[in-house]
């Protein structure tokens, strides 16, 4: 459901003003500048409780007003038109709650929520109340993740059997923080941090899970939590896919390796979209366009490595389209670009995963 939020000073034609709760990685590097990048919304309030960050919101984006907490953004609700939660997982489902009851549509960073059921309870309320609630699934705009999309809308693999993805990093040392927290409150961990994406990515091309195993270490000397987790999946429709997110991995395997009935598909390296975000690119021309030496392969009966098959040209990544959707879906109704049940449906998938690992069983959905 889509509410019909006014913009600036409720005139047609103005921006949705948006406020985003969280200055960290997530709400630095990625929300503030897409949101900023997007026609249509304005970033008009950040909250964040720390003066450093409120010095580099400031610096980023002159005009953006600050809050030192969420419920001073709450008490000013009726001059926003747009809420983004991108505060630590455990404040996700009370935030996004909150805007809601205040009226408000609501973006939410993954995971939506510890628990599917906490999924889908607020999926009802935004129904309930007539607001969209959407879930920033960034990396269903990866550049490798749309080319595989168009080879398999295209049959130039046949009939997919087997999907491998890796979202792989070679971290040793711990880094800390309440990502890497032991804390069940805190919802850290790899499984719910890089799993969100790639049980997400799974789902969307090959539909729902029927089976999930899964394998989960804690592997570096001081971590708290898992960082070298396997999740096999089984699809209604037969493929099967394995996915692997790991902090542990001193040699990186292929992002993606697909393979199907007619060929298979090969791509290394990761979309370069967050590298440039992080190093404060902005969106503009040529965006998301990586050099022809990282495009992946197609091909049959021979390894990639070697040669075998032809270059796939990767398409340009797209995260910028995730904001745009949002507001069309706010000044069009045109539809959700992910749903909260569509995450409930990755969160059912790991929490079997959680399960598996620590049961040491097949969990059937």
């Amino acid at each position: 459901m889509t509410g019909t939020p006014l913009g600036t000073s409720g005139t047609p034609g103005s921006p949705l003003r948006v406020g985003l709760v969280g200055y960290g990685l997530a709400g630095s590097v990625f929300h503030a500048p897409l949101i900023a990048a997007t026609e249509g919304l304005a970033l008009d309030m950040v909250v964040t409780s720390n003066p450093e960050r409120q010095q580099q919101a400031r610096a980023e984006f002159p005009d953006v007003r600050l809050a030192v907490g969420p419920d001073e953004l709450f008490d000013r609700a009726g001059e926003l038109d747009l809420i983004v939660v991108a505060s630590p997982n455990k404040t996700h489902v009370p935030l996004a709650t909150a805007a809601l009851q205040a009226g408000l549509p609501v973006v939410v960073d993954k995971p939506v929520a510890g628990t599917a059921a906490e999924a889908r309870e607020l999926a009802a309320l935004a129904e309930e109340r007539g607001l969209l609630l959407s879930v920033f699934q960034n990396r269903r705009w990866d550049n490798d993740f749309l080319t595989l999309r168009k080879l398999l809308a295209e049959g130039e693999l046949g009939d997919v059997w087997r999907f491998e993805s890796r979202f792989e990093r070679w971290r040793p040392k711990p880094k800390g923080g309440w990502r890497e927290s032991g804390d069940p409150t805190e919802i850290g961990g790899l499984l719910y941090d890089l799993g969100s994406h790639v049980v997400d990515q799974a789902l969307v091309l090959f539909g729902p899970a029927a089976a999930v195993y899964a394998e989960s270490d804690i592997r570096r000397p001081g971590a708290e939590t898992d960082d070298d987790t396997f999740i096999a999946i089984t699809h209604t429709n037969g493929v099967r896919s394995h996915l692997y997110v790991s902090a542990t991995t001193a040699q990186l395997g292929p992002r993606f390796r697909v393979l199907g009935s007619a060929a298979g598909y090969v791509k290394y390296g990761l979309d370069p979209q967050e590298a440039a975000l992080r190093e404060g690119r902005r969106p503009g021309p040529g965006w998301g366009v990586e050099p022809e030496a990282l495009w992946g392969r197609v091909g049959s009966g021979e390894s990639p490595a070697t040669g075998g098959g032809r270059p796939e040209p990767t398409l340009p990544g797209d995260y910028p389209a995730y904001y745009a959707a949002v507001a069309k879906a706010l000044l069009e109704g045109a539809p959700n670009p992910v749903t909260a049940l569509e995450a409930a449906a990755a969160l059912d998938v790991l929490e079997a995963a959680r399960r598996s690992a620590r049961e040491k069983v097949t969990v059937t959905l």
